[in-house]
């Protein structure tokens, strides 16, 4: 059975997220391709309560799923030369076919801008097809030339979110930008995530887009993970691919654009922000097993336990649980305990001989590993509040825990220290010059996340680098 060597996830982040990941079964990197790794079983099923909660939320907003081939042609990636430069670092080029050369060489999609935008030329005519909204989740893959980590830093994205929508007008985008916004708020508030949502300085804004936006979640090294980005794209692209519709007055416009992504990033900030020494805490709507099953076997009463778990296993499933019952022989209450703390199932109950004679059964908490007796007869209503209680608890732990590691600061000195103690994010006033910004950066040794955009408030100041007047909050951090 996996065991996790390193158990302080606080001290040895890396190892402890390397470790949780093959101990829990949740993704095997040891692929021999750079970057690349395998979904487990048990990190499929969490994989695919994620991708679900992200089709509800789409499907539910007027987004239609689609899927696109992985291959873009030279040609059409090229089309948008800003976008282009930006990645041509990062693409991997297919330059065979067999044995013979291709005339024209094709991409692995870095993103797919490229690949939709020339079937939306065809399929955007007039006004009456606008808007569109689409989304698709499939894969994508960057030559990552830094460190690789798993999940965090990959070349192959095996869990994109991608989504595309085209207006009628700028006002629009704006009005979608404010909608994609909310769908993330509500995608990470059921994962009981943190967030902080900034506005992207322009030199690391998306390549083609007006203004890019980011979620951000600081992990337990005190490094912050972009989790989310949902970019405004105006008309560069359209001008780029030719796509116009005809007005209602009979004259034709370019259409207006956004798109915005999450990757499975923000399934490893899940495992990482709620997780402890123990393993993983899973949220309980994202959790493939939600409450676990343990006899506790005696030689004399082994029969009457077993079908005892076995009728309470049964009752909940009935009521809509998601249960596992854990009858095996070879391994100890103890053994059994660890297995499912480490997987983060939300929930452990316990069966043995007094539970039996008291007709009740032992609640065990994941998140807080406290136990507490509850009367069978009552049972399920019992754990549908503690299973509540839980998304609850985990959502505002982790948000109480992130804002202890935001740090206003008035000097570069204590800026540059905090950094160096990689202690969260720092916020300090900025005039907003890309000059000033990436002095900034180069000082303290950091990467600007951006203006709050989750935050309305107004400041007096001045730029902590130019000692100018200025009214702007500028997120930093280092980043993954």
């Amino acid at each position: 059975m996996p065991t996790l060597e390193t158990r302080k996830r606080d001290k040895h982040f890396g190892q402890w997220f390397r470790q949780i990941l093959i101990g829990a079964e949740i993704l095997d990197y040891r692929y021999p391709i750079k970057g690349s790794g395998v979904w487990l079983p048990y990190g499929h099923k969490i994989r695919r309560h994620v991708i679900q909660l992200l089709r509800d939320l789409h499907d539910t907003t007027g987004h239609y799923e689609v899927q696109f081939p992985i291959m873009v042609t030279e040609t059409n990636l090229r089309k948008e030369a800003t976008h282009v430069k930006d990645f041509e670092n990062e693409v991997f080029w297919i330059t065979h076919g067999g044995l013979k050369p291709l005339k024209i060489k094709y991409a692995l999609r870095p993103t797919s801008e490229t690949a939709i935008y020339p079937m939306l030329k065809l399929w955007i005519r007039s006004h009456a097809d606008l808007p569109k909204k689409l989304y698709q989740i499939g894969s994508v893959f960057r030559c990552e030339t830094k460190t690789t980590r798993p999940i965090i830093r990959v070349r192959e994205v095996t869990t994109f979110k991608e989504a595309h929508t085209s207006h009628a007008t700028l006002h629009e985008t704006e009005g979608q930008i404010q909608e994609a916004i909310q769908i993330y708020r509500n995608f990470f508030d059921s994962c009981s995530l943190p967030y902080l949502i900034s506005r992207r300085p322009n030199w690391d804004k998306f390549p083609g887009a007006l203004y890019s936006i980011s979620f951000d979640v600081i992990m337990p090294d005190g490094r912050t993970l972009q989790i989310g980005t949902i970019h405004n794209l105006g008309q560069n692209f359209s001008k780029a691919f030719d796509i116009q519709y005809e007005t209602l007055k009979g004259s034709h416009e370019y259409i207006w654009q956004t798109c915005y992504g999450i990757s499975e990033r923000g399934i490893g900030a899940l495992l990482s922000i709620h997780g402890d020494d123990n393993g993983i805490v899973l949220v309980p709507s994202l959790a493939p097993i939600q409450i676990v099953v343990i006899p506790i076997l005696h030689k004399e009463d082994q029969s009457q336990i077993i079908e005892e778990s076995d009728r309470v296993a049964e009752k909940l499933v009935n009521s809509g649980f998601r249960v596992e019952i854990d009858k095996r022989e070879d391994l100890t209450p103890g053994a059994k305990f660890f297995y499912w703390d480490l997987r983060g199932v939300p929930i452990r109950l316990e069966i043995g001989p007094k539970d039996l004679q008291k007709d009740q059964v032992i609640i065990v908490r994941r998140d807080t590993l406290k136990k507490e007796a509850c009367k069978t007869k009552t049972l399920s209503s019992q754990l549908s509040k503690k299973l509540e209680q839980i998304t609850i608890e985990l959502r505002e732990k982790a948000w109480k825990w992130m804002k202890s590691k935001i740090y206003r600061v008035n000097s570069l000195e204590e800026a540059s220290k905090l950094m160096k103690k990689r202690a969260g994010v720092i916020e300090l006033i900025w005039c907003g010059s890309d000059k000033c910004g990436h002095e900034l950066e180069m000082r303290i040794n950091a990467s600007l996340l951006g203006i709050p955009a989750d935050i309305k408030e107004m400041v007096k100041g001045k730029c902590i680098i130019c000692n100018r007047k200025a009214a702007k909050i500028v997120r930093m951090a280092i980043a993954y």
